[in-house]
């Protein structure tokens, strides 16, 4: 297993997604900036402040359901003590989205005033909408139009050119393809996206992929792994393996495997199908309510 999860991918259509924003930015509003609810470090794109600069920005934590509920909560007062709009839902299944609407009209209520005086009354609202690939952009416009406009499909870089979507008289929304983030210079940071599937699996390394993210748990949910995979923990000393490799969570992947079935020829343990299945079930929320990251990690 390899260690070196040192990523340089940076597409030409995510270079000239950032040039297209920068040149749409006048055309709208307001931003909204979608992240994973997972990993709100890691999906927001360390030049979108930058991008944006001083237009009003509204931060969408998604996939709350499949995060844990008491972090997410962590999350949302973090960004208001710091002055920041945020909004937690779930796209697919539509909880929290209709707060959307209010909390915009609430983030522009100054500007939507002073259209009113100069009789631009029902004026539509545009927004920008952004965020890293497999964030959930799609599945937020198809809720908001109540229609499929957007395509979605579970896998990044499905959006590749910036369409407009009309949200009843309203509001007008402008679709970006996903920004991910230029340079993968910190480690902990392309591992966390590469989790949730922001990342291609094509260019990853699952096996070791999965052992850090079963390290992971053990430290924070270790409850989690015991409870899907029906698995004993027991014997299993974090003091002796160092956190650092694949020691530990190769241990875990290998019981994993073990209690699955997962077998090939001469009883070995075929650890490549097990990292899929270990992977794919934390991406489906199959494990429970889990979040990598809090606002503890920032300090």
């Amino acid at each position: 297993m390899s260690e070196d999860l040192s990523i340089q991918w940076f597409p030409g259509h995510m270079a000239k997604t950032r040039r297209l924003m920068q040149s749409n930015l006048k055309l709208v509003d307001a931003v909204v900036e979608m992240t994973d609810a997972r990993i709100p470090i890691s999906s927001r794109n360390p030049e979108m402040d930058r991008l944006v600069g001083s237009k009003p920005r509204l931060v969408v934590l998604n996939k709350c359901d499949v995060a844990d509920e008491t972090v997410t909560s962590m999350w949302l007062d973090f960004y208001k003590r710091n002055g920041i709009n945020a909004l937690s839902m779930d796209c697919r299944s539509g909880k929290g989205v209709s707060k959307f609407i209010p909390a915009l009209k609430e983030l522009l209520k100054v500007q939507i005033e002073i259209w009113n005086s100069k009789g631009m009354v029902g004026r539509p609202v545009r927004i920008m909408i952004v965020g890293i690939p497999n964030v959930g952009k799609s599945s937020f416009i198809n809720r908001l139009a109540g229609s499929k406009r957007a395509r979605v499909e579970d896998r990044p870089g499905v959006t590749r050119g910036k369409q407009w979507v009309s949200i009843g008289n309203e509001i007008e929304l402008l679709d970006m393809p996903g920004v991910l983030w230029p340079k993968f210079e910190d480690k902990t940071v392309g591992e966390h996206l590469a989790f949730t599937g922001a990342v291609k699996d094509e260019v990853m390394d699952l096996e070791y992929l999965a052992c850090r993210l079963l390290q992971f748990l053990y430290e924070k949910y270790p409850e989690n792994i015991i409870e899907r995979y029906n698995i004993s923990l027991d014997g299993i000393h974090k003091d002796e393996m160092s956190l650092s490799d694949c020691t530990l969570g190769f241990e875990i992947l290998e019981r994993i495997g073990r209690k699955r079935g997962f077998l090939i020829s001469g009883g070995e343990i075929n650890t490549e199908r097990t990292s899929a299945t270990v992977l794919d079930e934390f991406r489906g929320g199959k494990l429970g309510r889990l979040s990598i990251e809090s606002p503890r990690d920032l300090k």
